[in-house]
């Protein structure tokens, strides 16, 4: 488990930053609307944004198994001791960087490493708020294998701490279609036109433009690919995964190789499809059970469920209700136990799940809101004693009045889900 102090200085970090990354995709959706060239839709933004809060509760709550920590390594092989200087920070963030380009490049090449990636590609827009579509699915942590060029120059594990939240933060702004290329600077950093490459599904540019700062690892190792005039990007993943909900996707990738390895009839395919090149599957499956990939990216009808006013407004609502959850949560980390936390990190996890399957149109989700919402009632109040609702009697109260007004909604939607303003009969499943 990742230490507490770290989850702390996390969460503080998240409050500062949060609020910077809100106004600046405010500022794109209007300079989107002001130039007439939209690059957000509502659910779409409303679910890269709801990914975002799911990966804060994950890290927040350092929900990872270290397989083997930075610390360790350092201590086993360091050769160098760098001074504290400048110099020692530039040769940290270079290593950073250089172990962000190979972590990223196995989660493109590895079947079951890609279900630690897809969700940041599976929007099929691109803009500042997919740049919040970050993992829950990546449990396992053994990304200090890549860092071992940081060790051997005796770079302290503070330091790394320090500058890894720093390294992606800074990837945030080139997620957007409004800046072109920019001269000399594209032979130095990634910049947003080769990261428009990087999430396009043209064939020139599936696995292409790897690197996170600076784009000379690409250059030395294959993977550059210019964006070009000709090739317009377009964005997604070639198994479209047709919904909202940031938990299913992190996880449907993973649940396909699961069932391909249990009904592929080849025990050594049951063994190595989790191991081979992304995408592959056995050959024996393939026909009995297909799965619909992109092939005529130019005419893919998006997904893109309709919304009456009525269903965006109560969309909206969960969201900014659910962010207020979110905020309480970080802003009183550090007055919480272990048990509230994970207690109510759920709830929030939960809720997430919850409203972004009512958006899909699931038959079951209206049924599930109702549920959740109870359920979520019930148990605050079992927590009643705690810190967080002593000290904090108002914004107990707005909580619970989310979720019983929750449960309300969820009441109207399913004894009018046939009504014109809900048009909730085009349920999925």
């Amino acid at each position: 488990m990742v230490k507490s102090g770290f989850s702390l200085n996390y969460a503080e970090i998240l409050l500062l930053v949060i609020p910077t990354f809100m106004i600046l995709i405010l500022v794109e959706i209007l300079y989107g609307h002001y130039t007439k060239k939209q690059t957000h839709s509502f659910m779409d933004t409303l679910s890269s944004l709801s990914s975002g809060m799911t990966n804060i509760l994950k890290d927040s709550l350092g929900l990872v198994l270290i397989i083997v920590s930075y610390p360790y390594i350092l201590e086993s092989i360091a050769i160098v001791n760098l001074e504290s200087s400048l110099t020692l920070y530039l040769v940290a963030f270079i290593c950073v960087d250089f172990a962000s380009y190979w972590n990223h490049r196995l989660n493109h090449k590895v079947n079951i490493f890609w279900n630690r990636h897809v969700i940041h590609h599976s929007s099929e827009e691109f803009n500042l708020a997919c740049a919040l579509r970050q993992s829950i699915s990546s449990w396992i942590g053994f990304g200090a294998l890549f860092l071992i060029p940081a060790a051997l120059f005796g770079v302290p594990a503070n330091i790394i701490a320090l500058l890894a939240p720093l390294h992606l933060f800074a990837q945030f702004w080139y997620h957007t279609q409004h800046i072109g290329k920019l001269g000399f600077l594209e032979y130095i950093i990634v910049t947003p036109s080769q990261h428009r490459v990087h999430h396009a599904i043209n064939s020139i540019y599936i696995d292409k433009n790897l690197s996170a700062i600076f784009c000379i690892w690409d250059r030395i190792f294959g993977t550059f690919q210019e964006e070009l005039d000709e090739e317009p990007p377009v964005y997604g993943v070639l198994k479209p995964v047709n919904s909202w909900n940031p938990i299913l996707i992190n996880f449907q990738h993973a649940w396909n190789v699961i069932q391909d390895a249990y009904n592929t009839n080849n025990f050594i395919d049951k063994l190595r499809v989790w191991f081979m090149p992304t995408g592959w599957r056995p050959a024996d499956v393939i026909d009995k059970f297909p799965r619909p990939i992109t092939e005529d990216i130019i005419s893919r009808v998006k997904y893109n469920p309709h919304y009456s006013p009525l269903l965006k407004g109560i969309a909206l609502f969960h969201f900014i209700s659910i962010n207020l959850l979110l905020t309480l949560f970080l802003y009183n980390f550090s007055d919480l136990s272990n048990e509230f936390r994970l207690t109510y990190g759920f709830i929030i996890a939960i809720s997430i799940f919850g409203f972004t399957s009512l958006m899909d149109f699931h038959s079951w989700a209206p049924f599930f809101e109702v549920f959740r919402s109870m359920l979520t009632v019930i148990i605050l109040y079992s927590f009643s004693d705690h810190a967080l609702f002593i000290n904090h009697p108002t914004e107990f109260l707005i909580i619970i009045t989310y979720f019983i007004l929750s449960s309300v909604i969820s009441f109207v939607i399913i004894f009018n889900k046939n009504q014109s303003m809900i048009k909730f009969n085009n349920a999925s499943s």
